[in-house]
């Protein structure tokens, strides 16, 4: 009995070889030291870029390279201590240029070009082997209900004015809409007016000695509802923040009722990755109040009209606005900058959900031909020694982004026009794309996992998989001779084409992950034991050594798929219900198991097939 393989399967393993050869081969070359310039609202472009660097030259800031990211400028240094050096000078460079400027320390990968652009880069490595920051992050749930319920108050309050249902006020307490009448039938009606539009509250009747009350309460179902969207709006909007750091692979999840945990391997900065993700911005739509003569004069006295309130564009002039929030930038899915077919002017276009289009329709549908104001909003925390006690303080920015006339009704999706370039049409639209948060977040707490520790992890770890690795190669070559240096060479191939595998998937590599690489290493050699010891079953009983090995090969096959099956069946179970470290550890085990698979079973007969095949062989060296 011959054993070969026909042309296309030896073709399919070197190109599998070469493959593996090729997306492995990034995580050679290590990182190198960098500064990221992003800025907080203008578009990073190649004018931009241009300009930087024009900027870096005449100062005599040196640098290995400087190069165009995803929305940032990447520049490249030699050593760690440049790097540090160079990010002071830029810092002080920026910030007479514009404060909007963010400068933060960053480790890039040092991959060639031409492996970048057929998408081999390396594994990203997690905070325990990189180093790199953790923070957790408590979401003010509270807030976000209240907010949410002040929208609800506003929408009830022009309900009833179309209504013609008179009230007394309406105001919002304790999580709570609280409608004040002057008669009890005006509020019975009301109520039953109130019931049949708005289908997400509870509504309950009470009294004092001169009113009578409607109070309106979320349903249980619509405030857990409202809670999980508070909390997923702020991990989408974390996510777009963090990737102003140029972060490889952040984990940003969910933990608990109210709190998101945030890590970000390989971030130097501290500082700045507090700022970005400590910070609370918000975006609301108003319509504007009066004329450039009323805001003229109320900022001249310092004091509003009734229903108004003072805002500043970002030149400093004046502009007041209405209290009424038409809606607001968690409502807003997609953002476009384009040109307005009409005048041929720069414009945004903007798509609301359904919540947002409903409300922005019936306030537009009121007010066409009257002014509408976009307004950036941030929050800010900051701790202060008061006798000599830590306290945290509030403190809040606003600034008018635009001001637009509205032409017609809108609904989900709407114009922005009136802009004075299409660079400002870029960075507005690059502003609403980015969200906003729904609910304040607080930092309570931070961790800092040293670049020291991350090596220390990585030495060990690496000197784990060598040690085992070498182990294996020398048992298999003494206990099986030729035979186990065929074995050792799928061991190896295994190696590269789970590695390749991994940079390929830009898996996050943690050390549960290495654990999973070095029991991968271990188990690689089960299937070659499982055919050999086969191979040499059938000889034992007198069979020829092709037709031992075809043997080997063919019987042992049921036993190493039910085998690997199983393993992979848990470690896919693994993988849905563990988190973080465990889902680590299960990928690289599902990925090892595989690739041990096809270089165990088709690797080593494709070499045994070349060496043993179309030969008349009288003894196997096994």
């Amino acid at each position: 009995m011959v054993n070969h393989y026909p042309p296309w399967k030896n073709i399919l393993l070197i190109l599998v070889v070469l493959f593996g050869l090729l997306y492995a081969a990034p995580n050679l070359y290590g990182e190198d030291p960098a500064v990221q310039i992003s800025h907080r609202v203008k578009l990073i472009d190649d004018g931009e870029l241009g300009f930087i660097r024009d900027l870096l030259d005449s100062e005599g800031v040196k640098y290995r390279s400087i190069e165009l990211g995803s929305g940032f400028i990447l520049i490249r240094f030699d050593t760690a201590a440049e790097q540090l050096r160079a990010k002071t000078q830029i810092s002080k460079l920026l910030d007479k240029v514009d404060k909007r400027y963010g400068v933060a320390l960053n480790l890039a990968p040092a991959t060639p070009e031409w492996m970048t652009r057929i998408n081999a880069l390396p594994m990203y490595l997690g905070l325990d082997l990189r180093g790199g920051v953790h923070f957790l992050l408590e979401v003010d749930i509270e807030s976000a209900i209240e907010k949410s319920l002040k929208r609800s108050a506003d929408e009830i309050r022009v309900f009833m004015r179309g209504e013609k249902i008179r009230y007394k006020a309406v105001q919002v307490e304790s999580q709570t809409i609280k409608v004040r009448f002057s008669d009890e039938q005006i509020r019975d009606s009301a109520k039953e007016a109130l019931e049949d539009e708005y289908r997400d509250f509870l509504f309950a009747d009470s009294k004092d000695t001169r009113s009578w009350y409607i109070d309106i309460t979320f349903l249980a179902e619509v405030l857990e509802k409202e809670k999980k969207a508070a909390i997923e709006q702020n991990i989408s909007t974390l996510k777009n923040r963090v990737n102003e750091l140029g972060v490889a692979e952040p984990v940003i999840q969910r933990q608990g009722d109210d709190r998101v945990a945030v890590q970000l391997p390989g971030v130097q900065d501290t500082v700045r990755a507090k700022e970005i993700l400590g910070a609370t911005a918000t975006l609301e739509f108003r319509l504007v109040y009066g004329s450039f003569t009323d805001w003229s004069a109320a900022a001249a006295s310092g004091k509003s009209p009734i229903g108004a309130r003072l805002y500043r564009r970002s030149d400093g002039s004046p502009v007041l606005l209405k209290r009424s929030v038409i809606v607001t930038g968690d409502q807003i899915v997609g953002a476009a900058s384009g040109i307005d077919s009409r005048s041929g002017t720069p414009n945004v276009s903007i798509t609301m959900n359904a919540k947002g289009a409903d409300r922005m329709s019936k306030i537009t549908r009121d007010n066409i031909g009257k002014p509408m104001a976009v307004v950036f909003i941030e929050d800010k925390f900051e701790y202060r020694e008061v006798n000599g006690k830590r306290k945290r303080f509030k403190t809040t920015e606003t600034q008018v982004i635009n001001v637009a006339t509205i032409r017609d009704q809108l609904s989900k999706r709407f114009e922005i026009s009136g802009l004075d370039s299409t660079r400002e049409a870029r960075d507005l639209a690059l502003l609403l794309r980015a969200g906003a948060l729904r609910a304040p977040m607080l930092i309570v707490e931070e961790r800092t996992v040293g670049p020291s520790l991350g090596q220390e992890n990585i030495d060990k770890g690496f000197k784990s998989v060598v040690i085992g690795f070498i182990a294996v190669l020398i048992f298999m070559a003494v206990y099986y001779r030729l035979f186990g240096l065929v074995a050792d060479l799928a061991l190896t191939l295994n190696l590269v084409l789970l590695t390749a595998v991994l940079s390929l998937l830009q898996a996050t590599l943690t050390l549960p992950g290495i654990a999973g690489i070095v029991l991968t290493v271990g188990m690689a050699v089960d299937a070659n034991v499982l055919i050999f010891e086969r191979i040499r079953e059938e000889l034992r009983l007198g069979n020829t050594p092709q037709a031992s090995i075809y043997a080997g090969y063919e019987k042992a096959f049921g036993t190493i798929m039910d085998a690997n099956i199983t393993t992979l069946i848990v470690a896919i179970i693994l993988f849905a219900f563990g988190t973080g470290p465990i889902q680590g550890f299960a990928v690289t085990l599902s990925i090892g198991i595989l690739t041990s698979m096809f270089t165990a079973i088709f690797g080593t007969r494709a070499v045994i097939n070349l060496v043993y095949g179309r030969k008349s062989v009288q003894k196997l060296a096994i």
